[in-house]
Formats: structure tokens, sequence, C-alpha cells
């Protein structure tokens, strides 16, 4: 049976309120946003009124990913906590054009797992983070106390995870600008070998250079190679948000590749306030 997985230690810095339609409405702290969210197909459980009574910010789609946000007063930054035990990490929240707002909220419950695991590594242990976005996991690994290398393609993003570094008062996580593929390649030549592994790929997307990713064709690749950087007794988290990937299909690509090694494949999802649980990836943890 496929376990659903949530994040706890949010502490009302951020909520789930309601979804449904194809829309999700979210507490971000001072601000309430409605976003779309294919996966929420149901009915709303609170009206149209009330959504918009609440609501600080929306997002309308324009295209297939881009939109623009509608929002009450003038658009910028802010700041989440989140707690990790006796530690916790800070991040900037922005408005992009792609509906996100610089955190994925229920990835909390793997920054929870990463930073455990994390704890748990002996001597002198490094992380590698994989399409890593604006770092929540990257900042959960160091927080323990871990080596850390974060690789993510786009520059920008890059920097934004280094602002998030120097908010939660860490410092020396090595940041690399690069394709995941082309660095983890290099890095199984030179035969390196790192204690824990954290992969959150795109469905899809197009690479600095016009190269075209789809997670149905280069995830067996991807697996390949990590299994060779991953030592024997690391941990590994890999998060997968694609509507055409089922948790079955995920338990049957881990054990192709890492066939000596327990996998644990769950779903993370967030409870919404009006009592909907809301599926947002497979997760498969090593």
């Amino acid at each position: 049976m496929i376990e659903a997985i949530y994040p706890v230690h949010w502490n009302g810095e951020y909520e789930l309120i309601d979804s449904g339609r194809g829309m999700k409405l979210e507490k971000f702290g001072q601000h309430i946003l409605a976003r779309p969210e294919p996966q929420a197909i149901w009915n709303t459980r609170m009206s149209k009124a009330e959504w918009e009574g609440m609501q600080t910010g929306a997002f309308a789609q324009e295209g297939s990913h881009k939109g623009q946000w509608n929002l009450k007063g003038k658009p910028k930054p802010w700041f989440l906590k989140y707690g990790l035990r006796a530690d916790s990490i800070k991040m900037k929240l922005n408005f992009t054009q792609f509906k996100h707002v610089g955190i994925f909220p229920e990835q909390a419950a793997n920054w929870d797992y990463i930073y455990k695991k994390s704890k748990e590594l002996s001597g002198k242990a490094s992380v590698l983070n994989l399409f890593a976005y604006t770092g929540g996991a990257s900042l959960a690994a160091k927080a323990a106390g871990v080596d850390v290398v974060h690789v993510d393609s786009i520059k920008q993003v890059v920097s934004w995870a280094n602002e998030n570094q120097e908010h939660s008062k860490l410092k020396d996580i090595r940041w690399v600008v690069e394709d995941a593929l082309k660095f983890v390649s290099r890095e199984v030549k030179r035969g390196k070998k790192y204690q824990g592994i954290i992969l959150d790929p795109p469905a899809y997307g197009i690479g600095t250079k016009g190269e075209r990713w789809k997670l149905e064709e280069k995830l067996g690749m991807l697996l390949e190679q990590v299994s060779q950087l991953l030592s024997s007794d690391g941990f590994m988290v890999l998060n997968v948000y694609s509507l055409g990937l089922s948790p079955y299909i995920i338990q049957n690509m881990m054990t192709d590749y890492f066939a000596d090694r327990e996998v644990i494949i769950s779903e993370l999802c967030l409870k919404s306030r009006t009592k909907q649980v809301l599926p947002l990836g497979i997760v498969a943890r090593i």
C-alpha cells in the first residue's frame, strides 16, 4: 500500500485552505493566493465568493506555462520559516510568471527526512541535490551539518537559493549552474561518491541551449547514472510530479537500478482546511 506523507512543521506559516475546479487556495505567510492545480479535478468546498473575499492574489494562466498575477497591493518579496527540529530554514518568496512563488510547500516533508538522514551520516559526508531550485532540500541537508552540492541549470534560481542560504544563516553550499545529466555523467567518470542524493526533476522543460527534457524519456538514464554515484550506505530521495507516471512505474524503475536496496514509495500530499487530500507527487526513498 502506498503511504501518504504530509509536512508537519509549517506552524502556521503555510496552509492549504481549499482546492477544486483546477485551483488551490493557499496561505503563504501574509498572502492568501489562488493558483492553478491540475490535480484538483473535484469541486471546491468553499464558494467562489469566499475565495475572492480571502485571497490577496490570484494567478491567471495564459498559455500552457506562463501567466500573470492579479494582486491586491504592490508585489514584493516576503519570507517564510520552516522548523527542522532544533534548526530552521528561512526562504524568500516572490511572484513569478510561472505561478510559482519560490517553494513547493509539500516538499517540506522531504526536508524533514533529508535533515534526519543527513544528521545520521558519519564522517565527512557529502549530499548532492539535483534540479535543486531555490534550495529547500539543500538548506535542510546543510543545517544538518553535511557538505552540499546544489545543481540547477538556471542561474537566477541558483542565485535565489544562495539568498536563502544567507537568510537561513548557513554557508559553504557549493553552487553549480549546469544541466543535471551532464554533471552526474562527469561525476561518474571521476569516480565520485555521495552519501545522500536528492532528485526533483521536472516533468518537462527546455535547457539553456534548447535541449528538450521529458521525464518519461530521461528518468531511466538519470537513475542509471545516479546509481553509480550513491554510496552503498547512502540515502536517496526521488520526487516525481508527472500525471503520466504512477507509483508502481517508479517502483519498477527504482528496482531496475537499486535492486539491492530497500525502496519505499509514498505520495506527497497536503490536507486542506476543508478536509481534502491533495496529492502532489510521488516520492521514492532509499
